[in-house]
């Protein structure tokens, strides 16, 4: 099956990177994957605080992505897959990859206005050509009318 993996936050960037590979994804007969990456916590001396830290931070990632979702992932008619992945975005990412070999194709935004981010400064960069699949990079500007005509 092709699965579309979706790199989530609560910016409209990413929602839009959303809305193009659930419409994608139900036109190809494929499913989506939603990752949430969560910063490492920095160090705190007794491990359960270290550990409640980490879990809330978690909960709060599972919660926005599954609320960012809620309305495209209806829309389209899909149930997403989500994983939470803790650490430096771009290593987190870079290991996923390389552990799933099902994924198709790895959608990205770049930022309306300014830099386009940095995963997909990094991922569009000079790694581009060896990644294990293709890399979609969605116009953080484009509305949804128009995401809705290209996807």
């Amino acid at each position: 099956m092709r699965t579309y993996l979706v790199v989530m936050d609560d910016s409209s960037e990413a929602r839009s990177a959303l809305r193009f590979a659930a419409r994608r994804a139900a036109r190809t007969g494929g499913s989506i994957e939603l990752l949430a990456l969560i910063p490492q916590q920095e160090f705190v001396q007794w491990g359960g605080v270290q550990a409640a830290m980490e879990e809330e931070a978690r909960l709060r990632a599972e919660a926005m992505v599954l609320q960012a979702s809620s309305a495209i992932v209806e829309e389209a008619g899909l149930t997403p897959s989500v994983l939470v992945r803790q650490g430096d975005p771009v290593k987190a990412l870079t290991a996923l990859l390389k552990e799933r070999d099902d994924i198709a194709a790895l959608v990205l935004a770049a930022a309306a206005e300014g830099g386009p981010g940095p995963l997909v400064s990094h991922f569009s960069g000079s790694i581009a050509g060896s990644l294990p699949c293709p890399l979609m990079i969605v116009p953080g500007g484009l509305s949804d009318e128009r995401i809705d005509a290209l996807s």
